[in-house]
């Protein structure tokens, strides 16, 4: 592990959270209704769906699907460690509206808005 995957984990929480993410891997790759295991402000770890190819540093399009679908989190991620049954991914880019809801999932699940307001400033680093 990496120096600053490390730092990472120290400066932001992973929040488990039972969702649906649909994987498009920008070779074309199409992963629908992948089980998420935790997210945080900068990612998510999924079960690795059936039939998956990826490998480390490939890019995905990621739509977390919140309320049933009602709601999506759009992000582009990169896969930043396979182990075990579970692909994490980096956030490279999110968009406004899609960063927004994402804080506000980790406000309410972290319970704590110190600590949220400390990964916030940890994300302009």
């Amino acid at each position: 592990m990496s120096n600053q995957e490390s730092d990472e984990r120290r400066r932001f929480s992973r929040i488990p959270f039972d969702a649906t993410a649909h994987l498009n891997s920008h070779k074309g790759e199409l992963h629908l209704n992948c089980h998420v295991i935790d997210i945080s402000l900068v990612g998510l770890l999924i079960t690795t769906p059936e039939g998956w190819l990826g490998e480390m540093s490939d890019q995905y399009a990621i739509d977390l699907l919140l309320d049933n679908g009602q709601l999506v989190i759009k992000m582009d991620a990169e896969v930043a460690h396979i182990a075990d049954n579970t692909i994490g991914f980096h956030c490279t880019h999110i968009d406004l509206d899609s960063i927004s809801h994402l804080i506000r999932l980790v406000e309410l699940n972290l319970g704590d808005e110190a600590l949220l307001h400390r990964e916030l400033a940890a994300l302009l680093l």
